[in-house]
């Protein structure tokens, strides 16, 4: 196993409990493959189709906004949360990086669903496929095994 990477326990099961999954489209080159694999990796542990909600935002601003939805909704046992951001030539990519990050963490610590972290920030385009089912791993699938092993622990309290 590479170093970093992250195994779903086998002792965590899907079955029976409901997620939100929310993407952003922007980088969508990027963000398709991340769904494509948190889905895989929630049907995977057990999670049937039809309790999966997937919902696509414009951008990873949006994620913000989206997420506290979901976790506000009382219909999720998790929510994961998608996208990509790039580095480009401005300071925008600092400021949505630190505003995407925070606001999720935010939510994550005052909310009583788990919110899984899957957003990608990258140097480059290429970064960002790696780390997309690349050499680097899968972000899609390490936010969806993150959110099932979470939901199992606040489902025993």
């Amino acid at each position: 196993m590479r170093a970093g990477s992250l195994k779903q326990p086998s002792s965590f099961d899907a079955g029976g409990m409901t997620f939100a999954v929310i993407a952003s489209r922007w980088n969508g080159d990027v963000t398709d493959r991340l769904l494509e694999g948190a889905l895989d990796a929630l049907g995977r542990a057990g999670a049937r189709r039809e309790d999966i909600a997937v919902t696509r935002v414009p951008g990873a601003f949006e994620l913000v906004s989206a997420c506290r939805h979901a976790a506000t909704s009382g219909a999720f046992s998790a929510v994961v949360v998608l996208g990509c951001l790039l580095r480009g030539a401005t300071s925008h990519f600092d400021v949505l990086a630190h505003s995407v990050a925070g606001g999720l963490a935010h939510l994550n610590a005052t909310q009583s669903v788990p919110i899984a972290f899957g957003v990608l920030t990258c140097e480059t385009r290429r970064q960002a496929i790696e780390r997309s089912g690349g050499r680097a791993g899968h972000a899609g699938v390490e936010a969806a095994h993150a959110a099932v092993e979470m939901a199992a622990l606040w489902k025993k309290r």
